[in-house]
């Protein structure tokens, strides 16, 4: 039987918010809109770029939309505002590209459990909403040969919650109908993917999302540091291995 692990990106294993924040500054600059604090990203993120900029974007959209003040009256605000989205990922995704590993790191102790995982037989998988090319990289770049399936944002595939990213990893691993599978991530789209995959979750309290929001909703289990994953993952597994199952 497989034992897999499927992590979550942001907020998970690494502390993207710097560069996240820094490249929508930058976009959000360059299409002369109002920019952000860090501090006020880690509530924008987790559910992927296009909706990242989306919550970026000025109240006032139509102020800082190009078309005519005679065409406004016939467009809607969700068309200004898709307009606006596209406009401003053309700046978002090559800067980004350039400087997703800039400021970026993994949190303290996520190294030394994968390591452990790894060593102990399980199949580490990336589940994220971050669009593939950047998850690729910047999961190659921080854990090199340690992941054996690594999935984002892919077109035509939808975006967490939906569990078809999942599915799709469980399929890569061949392993969909017959094995143990955990779910790591720090926030609430996190555990409503896990439980909408049928999944137990462990949400983990140093990302993106408060402890307190976590806590109430009733994760199966709420660590504070990547140590304390490594005993319920054990007793898992011994039970597991226990039944022969």
């Amino acid at each position: 039987m497989s034992h897999i692990v499927i992590f979550d990106l942001d907020g998970t294993l690494c502390n993207t918010i710097a560069d996240l924040g820094n490249a929508c500054n930058y976009a959000l600059s360059a299409c002369q809109m109002p920019t952000h604090k860090e501090r006020e990203y880690p509530r924008l993120v987790g559910n992927g770029i296009n909706k990242l900029i989306e919550r970026a974007l000025p109240d006032d959209i139509r102020s800082y939309s190009e078309q005519s003040a005679s065409t406004h009256s016939y467009i809607t605000d969700d068309a200004l505002r898709q307009q606006l989205i596209l406009k401003v990922r053309q700046h978002f995704i090559p800067y980004y590209n350039q400087h997703l590993c800039d400021k970026t790191t993994p949190y303290e102790g996520i190294t030394t459990l994968l390591r452990y995982l790894k060593n102990e037989g399980w199949l580490l998988a990336v589940a994220s909403n971050k669009y593939q090319e950047a998850t690729e990289h910047i999961v190659r770049h921080f854990f090199p040969d340690v992941f054996d399936v690594i999935l984002g944002e892919r077109e035509g595939i939808e975006r967490k919650p939906n569990p078809q990213i999942v599915y799709d990893i469980l399929s890569s691993l061949d392993a969909r109908n017959s094995s143990q599978v955990f779910y790591i991530g720090d926030s609430l789209v996190d555990m409503q993917t896990a439980r909408n995959a049928g999944l137990p979750f462990i949400a983990c309290s140093w990302g993106f999302v408060k402890k307190e929001v976590l806590e109430a909703s009733h994760p199966d289990y709420l660590v504070t540091t990547p140590a304390e994953i490594i005993p319920i993952l054990q007793k898992s597994k011994f039970s597991c291995n226990s039944r022969r199952c």
